[in-house]
């Protein structure tokens, strides 16, 4: 059980990737209170956890049940990730922000990001949902079950104090480092989503 546990755990941390999630979040809650970008990663974890608890104990049967393959999943979060993209490079979502704000200026106002994209397609992606689904498969029993839903906890937890750490962390290097690096992750997550749809159409028509 403990060959297993380690071998779900560093598969989950590489494909789930909490250092490479954490400063793209930074970029998307950048002009959330501190409070709201806590209670965001808290939310966005906590949600990414029901996705891949539930794909791996019933992903199976909810796919085959639905006619839908796991590259749908790869294709749709890829074109959805690159429109987030483009707003990272272009700054779109702070002119956004602006507008609202001019209507609502009794209220902070801030983009919650939790659900969208955060944990799903960053966290309980393609890649996630596939890895936690193939390894439920290999698991043997109740007991092995376990030790696979365990190690996610114990990914999905590194992951939550990641997200919380990014922020700070980012606001130190200043607001035009900050901007730099916004739309330098910008392109990295266009090139992941592209790479998503990529994957997806290969092995649609291989």
């Amino acid at each position: 059980m403990t060959e297993l546990f380690l071998s779900a755990f560093v598969t989950l941390f590489v494909v789930i990737d909490p250092p490479g999630c954490a400063p793209i979040y930074a970029g998307l809650t950048a002009h959330a209170s501190p409070s709201a970008r806590r209670n965001m990663a808290i939310r966005a974890c906590f949600i990414a956890g029901l996705i891949l608890v539930g794909f791996a104990l019933f992903g199976a049967d909810l796919l085959r049940a639905m006619h839908i393959e796991l590259d749908a999943f790869r294709i749709a979060g890829g074109i959805m990730l690159f429109l987030i993209a483009l707003e990272m490079v272009f700054e779109k979502r702070t002119e956004r922000r602006e507008d609202r704000a001019d209507k609502i200026r009794d209220k902070p106002e801030y983009e919650d990001v939790s659900v969208f994209p955060m944990a799903m397609p960053m966290l309980a992606g393609p890649g996630a949902i596939a890895s936690i689904m193939l390894l439920e498969g290999s698991a043997d029993g109740v007991e092995g079950t376990l030790v696979v839903l365990g190690a996610l906890a114990a990914v999905l937890l590194l992951t939550m104090l990641a997200l919380m750490a990014a922020s700070p962390l980012m606001k130190l290097f200043g607001a035009k480092v900050e901007a730099v690096i916004t739309r330098l992750l910008g392109v990295l997550l266009a090139a992941l989503a592209a790479q998503y749809v990529i994957d997806g159409l290969r092995n649609s028509f291989s």
